[in-house]
């Protein structure tokens, strides 16, 4: 089956840095969109980032470009998620996700989130 675990997550400082870790298993990782969301409390889900399949071609947010990095290891079946300049206003539960076409329906895939915090 399907499986993401994120880990990495933590409480920081203003101005921080941490990265985060998503390993995946159960489908073919390497072809794979691969896409971090995050949901703080009382708001909505959100997609901070998204890397296309194989090399990968990334995508952020405006909220946090400049200041993430969505990359991938193919060999280590592997998503990370380096943020950096971290501020209050990032802190939020981060999941990993995948979308993937089965019996004739997208469906997304999440993993069980990682806690970030940001504060003083």
């Amino acid at each position: 089956q399907v499986q993401l675990v994120e880990s990495g997550g933590g409480l920081v400082q203003p101005g921080g840095s941490l990265r985060l870790s998503c390993v995946a298993s159960g489908f073919t990782f390497s072809s794979s969109a691969m896409s971090w969301y995050r949901q703080a409390q009382g708001k909505e889900r959100e997609l901070v980032a998204r890397i296309s399949g194989f090399g990968g071609s990334p995508n952020y947010a405006d909220s946090v470009k400049g200041r993430f990095t969505i990359s991938r290891d193919n060999a280590k079946n592997t998503v990370y998620l380096q943020m950096n300049s971290l501020n209050p206003e990032d802190t939020a539960v981060y999941y990993c996700n995948v979308r993937r076409f089965v019996d004739r329906r997208f469906v997304d895939y999440w993993g069980q989130g990682t806690q970030v915090t940001v504060s003083s």
